[in-house]
């Protein structure tokens, strides 16, 4: 077992509960502030699943033993069915905490309504400042968001390169076992082709061996029949 995958598991569990935390926090939260910060956490730990399970992904898949490999994969897939989950739960959240927050402008704006035209100009100031405050503070967090989104977006193409990579270093790896086998072959052919060179070049010596020896015999022969 990898233990880097190890790591990544339970920081992913880890995660997993502040979401299940963050759920309970935005459905027994007595106001609207409490409601967003618990919300904007569920997003945070969301984003950090999103992030774990792609180096998850990249961490099994770099994996070269099959037996390893396999029950990786396998751990994969569920922690990626459990991500959608998470996230399904994180926007039925926020829309429960939109809905109460809408809820609860009704019933302000009812009471204000009821309360007549009590209010100062300072109070009137304050609101505005106060709305003011938030919309900054909105496309702040708009901001956040997109920059996250960008990184997130970042580190997909980069886990995309590495897969990339993994798969040219396999293919170079195997064009080179193929490389060494052809050596081998070749090796084998040139030791080969090497002793055929000598058996001929035996063979020859034997030859002319044998030719030189017929032919002195002719010879020796001629000249005692010429006595």
């Amino acid at each position: 077992m990898s233990a880097i995958f190890e790591s990544y598991e339970r920081e992913f569990c880890e995660f997993s509960s502040s979401i299940h935390r963050g759920i309970e926090n935005v459905r027994g939260a007595g106001d609207g502030a409490q409601r967003q910060r618990a919300v904007k956490s569920i997003e945070t730990d969301v984003a950090e699943c999103e992030a774990l399970v792609r180096r998850m992904d990249l961490e099994a898949r770099s994996i070269t033993d099959d037996n390893v490999k396999a029950p990786l994969l396998g751990k994969l897939r569920e922690y990626k069915g459990e991500l959608a989950k998470l996230k399904r739960d994180g926007r039925e959240a926020s829309a429960t905490a939109a809905t109460a927050d809408a809820r609860d402008d009704l019933l302000n704006t009812a009471e204000r309504g009821d309360g007549g035209s009590g209010y100062s100009g300072g109070d009137f100031s304050a609101r505005g400042q106060a709305m003011e405050t938030t919309e900054r503070l909105a496309r702040t967090g708009e901001r956040i968001k997109e920059s996250r989104r960008a990184l997130l977006e970042t580190e997909d193409l980069g886990v995309s390169i590495l897969h990339d990579l993994q798969g040219q270093r396999e293919t170079i790896e195997r064009s080179r076992e193929s490389l060494h086998g052809a050596d081998d072959t070749i090796g084998r052919s040139r030791k080969i082709l090497s002793n055929m060179g000598r058996r001929a070049r035996a063979n020859k010596i034997v030859f002319y061996g044998v030719s030189g020896m017929l032919a002195f015999a002719i010879l020796m022969i001629i000249y005692y029949k010429m006595r």
